[in-house]
């Protein structure tokens, strides 16, 4: 919500400006996602995540106090880019360590546990960013996220055993020698370890191409939308906050249903069923929107399609958890991270470039055509 305000007040109602930005969140899993499974896999990921959320946090910081007041992006530009190169170590760090914190049993309860308390945050952090934004400006808004990555490090290094930072100067010797002796040897190999896993499992593949059709999606929709509704209502981060409280709503009873009764169902029927009815909301979300500017109307059309979205990342997330052992999730998901980013980016790029050129409720209706499409089709290839 800060960076959306931040464009907002520099470029009003561009898509392009926006999503240049957002290029710069996604750039990091092409340059350091292929590197980081590697060493997700060797590092202690419980540490990992500490020094993560620290660098973060701290970067973050830098935004409001050093480089807001000047009057050039390219500073915010490079901040951004190292927040989410450190992104791109913890995010498969954080999801490689769920299985190892519980049994395969309550692995499904786990993914929907985490999930869950995943969608509140989401709600809760556009709910307050959008009112910070919209009444005291995107610097609120940055002084706020920083702290919440102060916090989150404070509540990782409470998962048992407790975490030791300490570096001594042998041992940082050590460390950067086996980086070196890493990327002379074996990196490379281990990176094609992990794409031939991914040519030798089906259900791995699988997973991934429902993930790039959905963040697909998700980048054509993501710029475009922010922009329509900013127009539509006539507002910067208050009402855009609104539809995402309740899109966020819909995530968090979404993946809690299916976390109580997905076990009972295919997965990847659920997961095309899903896509299927987003792509239908999504064209009428959009025409509510245009026609009516109901507030309420478009909110209940958010929490609907939150709904749809919650089964099918719980669900992607469960079938790759138990298909990959240990010693490979990192890679997987790291993998999976540099498909579904090239994906968002490609779409984003081209979606706000139209937008330009073409009216956005029909850049939006298109995608929905599509999405229903493609889950349709899948439904008809499973049941054959």
């Amino acid at each position: 919500m800060a960076l959306i305000g931040l464009i907002a007040g520099r470029a009003p109602g561009s898509a392009w400006e926006l999503a240049k930005l957002l290029s710069f969140t996604i750039i990091p899993v092409f340059l350091i996602g292929p590197v980081a499974g590697v060493y997700v896999d060797r590092w202690d990921r419980r540490t990992t995540l500490f020094v993560c959320d620290l660098l973060r946090g701290i970067l973050v910081l830098s935004i409001p106090f050093v480089f807001m007041p000047g009057d050039s992006m390219i500073p915010i530009y490079i901040v951004v880019f190292l927040v989410f190169c450190l992104s791109r170590f913890y995010l498969p760090a954080k999801m490689s360590l769920i299985p190892d914190l519980v049994s395969d049993q309550d692995l499904l309860a786990a993914n929907s546990l985490f999930s869950t308390t995943g969608m509140i945050a989401f709600v809760l952090g556009f709910a307050l960013g959008g009112f910070l934004v919209e009444t005291i400006g995107s610097r609120g808004g940055f002084i706020f996220d920083a702290m919440t990555f102060f916090i989150s490090a404070a509540l990782v290094s409470g998962i048992k055993p407790a975490i030791h930072l300490r570096f001594p100067r042998v041992r940082l010797v050590a460390a950067g020698r086996e980086v070196i002796d890493t990327f002379k040897k074996s990196l490379l190999q281990e990176i094609k370890d992990g794409v031939r896993y991914f040519k030798d499992h089906a259900e791995i593949r699988f997973i991934l191409n429902i993930f790039f059709i959905l963040f697909a999606a998700a980048g054509a929709i993501y710029v475009v939308m922010i922009v329509f509704i900013q127009q539509s209502f006539r507002s910067t981060t208050s009402d855009l906050g609104v539809l995402a409280i309740f899109l966020g709503v819909g995530l968090f009873f979404g993946a809690l249903g299916y976390g109580r009764w997905g076990a009972k169902a295919s997965h990847f029927k659920i997961m095309f069923l899903c896509l299927a009815w987003g792509g239908i909301l999504l064209i009428l979300f959009s025409w509510v929107v245009r026609q009516t500017q109901n507030l309420m109307v478009a909110g209940g059309l958010s929490f609907m399609m939150g709904l749809m979205a919650g089964p099918i990342f719980i669900g992607a997330n469960t079938v790759i958890h138990r298909a990959s052992p240990s010693e490979m999730r990192g890679k997987v998901f790291s993998g999976l991270e540099v498909v579904i980013h090239f994906a968002f980016l490609l779409t984003m790029l081209l979606s706000s470039f139209l937008a330009e050129h073409l009216e956005r409720f029909w850049v939006l209706v298109g995608i929905g055509v599509i999405f229903s499409g493609v889950g349709l089709v899948g439904l008809r290839r499973i049941e054959k």
